[in-house]
Formats: structure tokens, sequence, C-alpha cells
């Protein structure tokens, strides 16, 4: 499992979770306070929150750190993945690792190919996809919730 936070020019570095696996003070341990804190900092008041709804980043203890560093979390549909741009961006990440030349054979190859990989990554993409929020969420609304093409 991995994490990574996207911005219009710019994005934090790939954090690999150790276990695979994550909890709500994990969350806060091992992204919100030693990414997300700073990478609001770093952006300013205007900064919005976006997760992806799974159930460990909506425990009360994540609720209270968030309120606690004032950070503001975008409000989105419960299992809407397609409306998170980084969903994208990770998905064009498994492809960039698959497509090496020699692909990882273990646990410690797949995190240096995920990284070297990630570090790859061109800002354009980055910049498309949050720019790409406007069109996902009217779709939505279009749609009525349903399912969007992105």
């Amino acid at each position: 499992m991995v994490w990574a936070g996207i911005v219009i020019n710019g994005h934090t570095r790939l954090h690999v979770v150790a276990n695979g696996t994550m909890t709500g003070q994990q969350y806060i341990d091992e992204v919100l306070l030693p990414h997300v804190r700073l990478f609001r900092g770093a952006v300013g008041d205007k900064f919005v929150f976006m997760d992806d709804n799974v159930t460990c980043h909506r425990t009360l203890a994540v609720q209270d750190c968030l309120d606690g560093e004032g950070i503001q979390r975008l409000v989105w549909p419960a299992r809407s993945p397609y409306l998170n741009p980084i969903e994208n961006v990770l998905d064009a990440l498994g492809r960039q690792v698959a497509g090496r030349n020699y692909p990882p054979t273990n646990k410690n190859t797949l995190i240096r190919a995920l990284t070297d990989e990630w570090d790859k990554l061109s800002q354009q993409l980055l910049d498309n996809v949050v720019q790409s929020m406007v069109r996902r969420v009217e779709c939505c609304i279009t749609l009525r919730g349903g399912h969007i093409p992105y």
C-alpha cells in the first residue's frame, strides 16, 4: 500500500506503508502529521484535503486530528474512487512499474521501482488530473452519482 499527495505544481514523496494495512492511528502518525500537515503549510489557507473515504480515514481520531490541524477535508460520496484524481495517477504509476525492463521480483525491488517511477511522473500529468476535478464533479452531478468515465 502506498500514499501520495498531489496539487497543481507539486506533489509529496511517495509513502510506502510497511505492513500493507492501515489503522486510523497509523494514518495519523504515518500520513497526516508527517505529510499532509507539512503539505498544507506549503500550500496555504486554500488547501483542501481529499482522501479516498476508506474506513481508517473516517475514524473520530482522524477527524479530531484534521480539525486540530485546521485541515479542511473535501466532502464527497462514499465508494466513489473515480472522483479522486490520485487513482488515475496511481494507475499510471502501476503501468510504469509493470513496463520496466526488469520488473520487481520481491518487496524491496517493488518499493524501489515504485519510488523511482513516482519521481519520474511528469508534473503535467499530475496537473491534468487535478484540473479534471471540475469535469469529474460536473459529470457526477449530471449522472446523479452514477459511474463516471474516469
